[in-house]
């Protein structure tokens, strides 16, 4: 049974900053890329940050040169490192990987069950 347990979130003043822990667990073979996506009330979930199993990364325009996205690959874990963080950034932040269990050889999506990010201003 594979897990996604993110931690981390909480309630911060604009200006601060959090940093968001994703945990994979469970009998898994490989990850391969390993995302944030956020959910504001009444809007669509959207992709905040990417990382693939070598490290490149994308980002959301909205978070460029604010939030870092990483991962550590022997403890199967990203980060989301989110520095200046405006009321804006308000959301559920859900960490997303694909990755191949033990039972392999496909590839599957797994996601984690959500952390509450509440930037007051």
């Amino acid at each position: 049974q594979v897990q996604l347990v993110e931690s981390g979130g909480g309630l911060v003043q604009a200006g601060g900053s959090l940093r968001l822990s994703c945990a994979a667990s469970g009998s898994i073979f490989s990850i391969n890329a390993m995302d944030w996506y956020r959910q504001a009330p009444g809007k669509q979930r959207e992709l905040v940050a990417h990382i693939t199993s070598s490290g490149r990364t994308n980002y959301a325009d909205s978070v460029v040169g604010r939030f870092t996205i990483s991962r550590d690959n022997a403890k199967n874990t990203a980060y989301l490192q989110m520095n200046s963080l405006k009321p804006e950034d308000t959301a559920v932040y859900y960490c997303h990987a694909n990755l191949i269990p033990d039972s392999g050889p496909l590839l599957y999506s797994y996601w984690g069950q959500g952390t509450q990010v509440t930037v007051s201003s």
